[in-house]
């Protein structure tokens, strides 16, 4: 029975890839190769990596400089003293209006209220805070606002409707019944209809020009104050007749409570851009990702689609895929919180490395041996005459095609001997072969560590892929050695500890490859340290500088190598006296082979040394 899938569908906002996002897992394992075989471990390299960009795709560093370049220029570009200097007008105007208002009034409150405009800052800063303030002061008196007060303003602007009505049909209205009802609401005292507008007038002007000088959320917490008075459907039915009332008597009234069109002023800009300075410094966040918890679904695709635009849009996504391609394709799996190299992901490193290797690798002829099965290189050369190897038929039919085109012949295609190749083998016999690694402390302090697992996987793929019938055996050793699988080569740390056990891994090595039935036997040790720690008993002990001890207990085990028939290759990747001595005397006693190299070459030598 088919499980149900679920889909999302969603518009196209033109960053999205209608084939799919195309990740080659492989580029993208190589690129985190490093930081895998140093021990970085998985989650850490992949973020480091996502941090750098990957595949010629911009990574999250270069989209968060672009990002903080964009906030600097926005900054650059912003003059603070023309807006302070517009906030400082505005301001006086407003502080002018409130006092004339003020000024016709002789009770206690309005003297007091004319005290605090007095005392009001010089700076537009100092009034920015007591316009809060203000606000403060407005909202508690909202709060006292009761039931009778609404009602009471409703009858009002009920008279005041009816009045312009009249009026505006010629009737004669009756300015002080009005009056005579509703004086405490103008303490102004207007004595005709003409100055009553004229005081609506003013304080309409009064409401733009302390909107105008207000925030946007200063703005919005002002609406929300009118809307708590204006929650009565008399009032607001009320004050929908007095704008269209006024609408032909004072043109430009304005009654909304909103600012003007294009009246936002410099201030406003200045809020904006602000605003948007913020946008960046959190979008500029959360590309760094430098805080606890930190993953890429905290970046806002909005905010970098307005900032940066689609493309970027569409790195980031491309960036989020790429976990999920390394996981799909079972190269990286989590593993108690971390991210690690499965042994398909091992394997699929070796063969890279393999192939990097083979492109320095010149490849020698192939050799015949009696007594073991040929095997195909993969190449193919010219016939000589006696050679019994298949026909190379589509090498030998393109060399027949390019002779005659290069000759201008016309006719039957014939093949010549000369046009003639076959596939190149090789013979020789089944090998198993020990791998002993140095995992000692030195190896990462000298830059020997990532070299030389590099090309244990090289090995390891060329193994696995080409000579099947051969067998390899991964040893890592410090104080003490234990066999590895490819993918343990990424685990993620390194070994903080001392000594350099060789005699352990020569031990295990020769375990390992005595119950193997394979007829040639050899051991490949790569070090960068002479021993310093050998087994008593079942301990490890060690020792700076070596003493005899330990020199004598390795140089034993290395004898029981080369009696039981398996050869012994030292690669030393430090030229310090003591190490060379010890492997010259080595190689003295078992017939061994020392070569002297820097790790960036060892990988070359040790894989063409096992083709040829």
């Amino acid at each position: 029975m088919l499980g149900r899938m679920d889909a999302r569908y969603g518009r196209w906002d033109g960053t999205q890839d209608p084939l799919g996002e195309r990740v080659d897992v492989g580029d993208v394992l190589e690129q985190l190769s490093s930081d895998l075989l140093h021990g970085t471990g998985g989650r850490s390299a992949l973020r480091r990596l996502i941090q750098q960009g990957v595949a010629g795709r911009p990574g999250l560093e270069d989209l968060r400089r672009r990002v903080q370049r964009l906030r600097q220029d926005l900054l650059d570009d912003l003059d603070l003293d023309e807006p302070m200097r517009w906030v400082s007008e505005e301001l006086d105007r407003v502080v002018e209006l409130e006092r004339a208002e003020l000024a016709g009034r002789s009770d206690a409150a309005s003297s007091f209220a004319m005290a605090e405009l007095e005392l009001l800052p010089a700076d537009a800063a100092g009034r920015l805070r007591a316009l809060e303030a203000y606000l403060r002061d407005l909202a508690g008196a909202v709060d006292a606002i009761t039931e009778e007060d609404v009602a009471s303003l409703t009858r009002m602007l009920a008279d005041l409707n009816e009045m312009l009505a009249a009026r505006a049909r010629g009737d004669d209205v009756d300015f002080d019944g009005f009056m005579a009802k509703h004086s405490r609401l103008f303490p102004e005292r207007p004595a005709t209809l003409d100055e009553l507008l004229e005081v609506l007038a003013r304080r309409a002007m009064a409401m733009q020009r302390l909107l105008q000088a207000m925030t946007p959320s200063q703005r919005a917490q002002l609406a929300d104050l009118s809307r708590q008075v204006l929650d009565d459907l008399d009032l607001q039915f009320q004050l929908s007749q007095l704008q269209g009332n006024l609408a032909g008597v004072l043109p430009d009234l304005d009654l909304s409570g909103e600012p003007t069109e294009g009246g936002e002023g410099p201030l406003s800009s200045l809020v904006d851009a602000m605003e948007r300075v913020g946008e960046l410094e959190a979008l500029e966040e959360a590309l760094g990702g430098e805080y606890a918890g930190a993953t890429l679904e905290d970046i806002d695709d909005d905010a970098l689609r307005r900032n940066l635009g689609v493309d970027a849009v569409r790195d980031l996504r491309g960036l989020r895929q790429i976990e999920q391609e390394l996981e799909r394709a079972g190269v990286l799996q989590r593993a108690g919180g971390e991210l690690v190299l499965t042994p398909r992901g091992a394997r699929l490193l070796g063969e890279r490395a393999l192939t990097a290797l083979l492109e320095r690798v010149r490849r020698q002829p192939s050799t015949r041996t009696a007594g073991a099965d040929p095997e195909p290189t993969g190449q193919s050369r010219p016939w000589r005459f006696g050679d019994v190897e298949p026909l190379a038929v589509t090498r030998t039919v393109s060399n027949a095609v390019m002779r005659r085109a290069a000759g201008g012949g016309t006719g039957p295609m014939r093949l010549l001997p000369d046009d003639l190749e076959v596939v190149e083998q090789e013979v020789r016999p089944r090998t198993a072969t020990a791998l002993l690694l140095d995992l000692s402390f030195s190896m990462p302090m000298q830059g020997h560590y990532v070299p030389a697992k590099r090309m244990a996987l090289a090995l390891h793929a060329l193994i696995e892929g080409k000579h099947r019938q051969d067998s390899l055996y991964l040893v890592g050793f410090s104080d003490y050695a234990r066999q590895l699988q490819p993918a343990d080569l990424a685990a993620a740390g390194f070994e903080r500890v001392y000594g350099t056990n060789m005699q352990h891994a020569f031990l295990l090595a020769r375990r390992l490859l005595a119950n193997d039935p394979r007829p040639v036997k050899q051991v490949i040790m790569v070090t960068d340290g002479e021993p310093t720690a050998h087994l008593v008993g079942s301990e490890a002990v060690f020792n700076w500088p070596p003493v005899p001890e330990t020199l004598e207990a390795t140089l034993r085990e290395a004898m029981r190598l080369a009696r039981s028939g398996i050869a012994l290759n030292i690669f030393l990747l430090e030229d310090a006296p003591g190490l060379v001595a010890f492997a010259e005397r080595l190689a003295a006693l078992t017939g061994g082979t020392v070569f002297q190299m820097s790790a960036e070459e060892v990988g070359r030598t040790v894989v063409s040394g096992y083709m040829d």
